[in-house]
């Protein structure tokens, strides 16, 4: 069902814990599955990721999603990290089941949400990147059954 990555992020997580003074700060979840994604980012003057760091309450899936974007984030520029995709971060751990694939969204609007609280933190507009929600499932419709 899961891939070893999947299975070795979540087991031995990389970059967990909060940063002390972030530069930024972005809190995203799912109220369908009840995951929440919290990403600090430490930016240097020159906007480079020198740190990235992750809080996440939900499923293995979110966690090793989580992981796994602050792997691929760390040492980028902002613009670099701008363009970490949820399916950047599924390949990277070589896939995830249909049924989890809304995790690696959390983790792109993780990176999203942590980038515009530091543009909006320093008054900067940072090229394609607009606000996120909050709810990766806001604007949607309702689901009928």
């Amino acid at each position: 069902m899961y891939s070893e990555k999947v299975m070795d992020h979540f087991s031995n997580p990389r970059n967990m814990g909060e940063i002390e003074n972030p530069s930024g700060v972005g809190t995203v979840g799912n109220a369908k599955c009840g995951d929440i994604m919290r990403m600090y980012l430490d930016i240097d003057e020159n906007h480079v990721i020198r740190d990235c760091k992750f809080k996440t309450f939900g499923c293995g899936a979110a966690v090793a999603t989580s992981s796994m974007a602050t792997e691929l984030v760390k040492g980028k520029t902002i613009e670099e990290a701008l363009l970490v995709t949820n399916k950047a971060v599924m390949e990277a751990l070589d896939g995830l089941p249909p049924v989890k694939v809304h995790c690696s969204l959390l983790a792109e609007e993780a990176i999203h949400a942590a980038l515009w609280d530091y543009a909006e933190k320093n008054g900067i507009r940072i090229e394609g990147l607009q606000k996120p929600k909050t709810d990766i499932h806001e604007g949607e419709e309702e689901e009928e059954y």
